[in-house]
C-alpha cells in the first residue's frame, strides 16, 4: 500500500525553531516527528511512501534517504516554493499509482489506518476523511444577555466537543484532477471543487490519539506529553 506524507510547509508558526530546521524534522522525544510517522505507517503495511518537500528539503533527504534504513521505499519530490496542501500532493502525481494513504508532515495519528483503507474501498467515493474525537475547555465564561442588556445566562469556561479533521485521508489517485497545476492550493478547495462536481467523499470516526506541531503552544504540550511516555516506557 502507498502513502503519501506532505513535509514542504515553511512552518512560518514555529519559528526560530524552523530556521533550521522543517517542521516535520523538529525533535518529539528522541527522534524526528516524520520519523514516528515513517514508522507508525510501516508497522500498519504502508511501505511504498512518497514525500513532498520544499523548505530546508536536504534535510530530510539526507536523513531518511531512500528508506532502506527504515524498511521502506522512500521517494522525494521536490518544490522550489510554497505549494499549499493540495498544491504538494499535486506535485507527487506522476509518482502516485492508484489509492494512496495521505498524511501530514507536523501531524502524528495514534489509530488503525488499515480500518480507515479498508472502510473507503467498501465505499465507492473518491476520498474518506479520517475524523477524530476533540474537546477544547474555554479559559473565558461566556455571559448571554437579552436585548435590554439583562442577563440571561452564563456559561463557565464551556467545553466544546466535536470530531475534527486531523488530516489524514484516504485517495483515488482521480482526486488529483479538481487541483490545478503549479499553484498554490489549499485542500479544503480541492474538497470543495470534488464535490461541486458530485463526488462522494465520505468521513471516517476513528478513537484514538494525535499529536500536532503546528504551533510554538501545540508544540511543546506535544513534546512534554511524549516525555512524559517516555518515561513511563523507561
Amino acid at each position: 500500500m502507498q502513502a503519501v506524507i506532505l513535509a514542504g510547509g515553511l512552518g512560518t508558526r514555529l519559528r526560530p525553531y524552523t530556521f533550521f530546521l522543517p517542521k516535520p524534522m523538529l525533535p518529539l522525544g528522541d527522534r524526528p516527528l516524520l520519523e514516528h510517522i515513517l514508522n507508525s505507517v510501516k508497522e500498519q503495511g504502508f511501505d511504498d511512501v512518497i514525500i513532498t518537500v520544499s523548505y530546508l528539503r536536504k534535510t530530510i533527504e539526507d536523513y531518511f534517504g531512500d528508506g532502506s534504513e527504515f524498511g521502506i521505499s522512500i521517494k522525494f519530490v521536490r518544490s522550489d516554493k510554497p505549494m499549499g496542501t493540495a498544491g504538494q500532493l499535486k506535485t507527487a502525481e506522476g509518482l502516485i499509482k492508484d489509492r494512496f494513504l495521505l498524511l501530514y508532515g507536523d501531524m502524528y495519528i495514534e489509530t488503525d489506518m488499515k480500518k480507515l483503507w479498508d472502510f473507503h474501498a467498501s465505499k465507492n467515493g473518491i476520498a474518506t476523511i479520517l475524523l477524530m474525537p476533540y474537546r477544547e475547555t474555554l479559559k473565558y465564561g461566556f455571559l448571554d444577555s437579552d436585548e435590554e442588556g439583562r442577563l440571561v445566562d452564563w456559561r463557565e469556561k464551556p467545553e466544546f466537543r466535536g470530531w475534527i479533521n486531523v488530516g489524514c485521508y484516504v485517495m483515488e489517485k482521480r482526486f488529483l484532477q479538481y487541483i490545478p497545476e503549479k499553484k498554490m492550493y489549499g485542500m479544503d478547495e480541492a474538497f470543495r471543487q470534488a464535490m461541486k462536481n458530485g463526488e462522494a467523499i465520505y468521513t471516517f470516526k476513528a478513537e484514538g490519539d494525535f499529536v500536532d506541531i503546528g504551533d510554538k503552544k501545540s508544540y511543546m504540550a506535544a513534546y512534554n506529553k511524549y516525555l512524559q511516555r517516555l518515561g513511563k516506557i523507561l
